[in-house]
């Protein structure tokens, strides 16, 4: 039984143009790292702050220009009105994070940032707000659009969601669901919903 819902950010509810590529070859973090290990492992603090303020500015410049995802106004509407509660649960930093969300007139309240607790696929963020509302976590979705977000709903013991933008990946079979989009989400939701009600 579905209690709650928790999204990623980025590719999920707001589109994303971050070139890691880019940011990687700007800051020498090598293809099969973690950018965010990467920086957090360098032994310099100098280096780290510099890191870290290459990577805070590329997503501050793709929050400004930061658009919701067709059918996101949708969801969250449909979501309100059942009062499921939502939240959301990103890597991204807390100013970006800010700015995507007032931009696009989000209506989620409760958002978890890198700087909250251990990046994902770390379930920490998603256990927190579990504890926060006091359901348990197998009755709480996370909805995502990367390997991570998988990795840290199976982690915290959450329904997994992925979105893959109708592209498959190699690795989406590891998820409990898998839609296309958030439109497609909806109307699995809406029948869920019917069937339980």
């Amino acid at each position: 039984m579905i209690q709650g819902i928790i999204f990623d950010l980025d590719g999920t509810l707001v589109e994303s143009s971050l070139d890691f590529r880019m940011i990687r070859q700007q800051i020498g973090c090598p293809d099969d790292i973690d950018l965010l290990d990467y920086v957090a492992d360098l032994d310099c603090q100098h280096k780290q702050q510099q890191a870290n303020d290459i990577i805070l500015q590329h997503e501050n410049d793709d929050a400004e220009s930061a658009k919701s995802l067709p059918g996101m106004h949708e969801l969250l509407n449909f979501l309100q009105r059942k009062q499921l509660p939502t939240a959301i649960v990103t890597r991204n930093s807390q100013l970006a994070s800010d700015t995507k969300l007032s931009q696009n007139s989000i209506p989620i309240t409760t958002v978890l940032t890198r700087e909250c607790y251990p990046p994902k696929p770390a379930p920490d963020a998603l256990n927190a707000i579990a504890q926060q509302w006091q359901i348990p976590n197998k009755h709480i979705m996370y909805v995502g659009d990367y390997l991570y977000d998988i990795q840290a709903a199976n982690n915290a013991n959450m329904i997994a969601c992925f979105i893959n933008h109708g592209t498959e990946t190699s690795y989406q079979h590891t998820a409990d669901l898998i839609v296309s989009s958030l439109d497609d989400l909806l109307v699995v939701l809406k029948r869920y919903m019917n069937k339980t009600a």
